[in-house]
């Protein structure tokens, strides 16, 4: 069966200075669910959050994944900007996948008032939005993709 007919995975990864949230598509590329959320001690200690994103990714079967851009509200880019610049260099080697940069500005905002609205307590939010976050940027980018056709 030729690539065409292939259903597959896309992975969206909120990436933060102690945790990223992970999100998965369904294999039809449709709707975006969380999947986990990766912590980490150190900001700069990244070896067993590739090893943990690269067990995902071939989990789910990804073949693409949608990294969270975190552009300043006025369009520059900053130090955080910069190091998810950097680990998107880190997990194309890793993985071998293309890695596509998606703005992101909103998503944290969106993914705060979703939980306040369910009503997750301001104590408890912490725990879920890096997850919520990475499901707002792959569904962003999900929708972008069914609109335009795929590609």
């Amino acid at each position: 069966m030729g690539a065409e007919g292939r259903m597959t995975r896309i992975m969206g990864l909120d990436f933060g200075s102690k945790t990223v949230g992970v999100a998965v598509s369904d294999p039809l590329g449709l709707t975006a669910q969380g999947v986990e959320i990766i912590r980490r001690t150190q900001e700069n200690k990244l070896r067993r959050t590739l090893a943990r994103i690269e067990e995902l990714a071939a989990q789910y079967e990804v073949t693409e994944i949608v990294l969270g851009y975190p552009k300043n509200m006025n369009n520059t880019i900053g130090e955080r900007a910069e190091k998810s610049l950097a680990f998107r260099e880190m997990l194309q080697r890793r993985t071998g996948l293309p890695v596509v940069m998606w703005d992101e500005r909103l998503t944290t905002v969106a993914a705060n008032r979703t939980l306040m609205e369910s009503g997750v307590r301001r104590e408890n939010r912490k725990d879920y939005v890096d997850m919520i976050a990475a499901v707002y940027i792959l569904q962003g980018y999900l929708d972008l993709k069914g609109q335009s056709g795929g590609k």
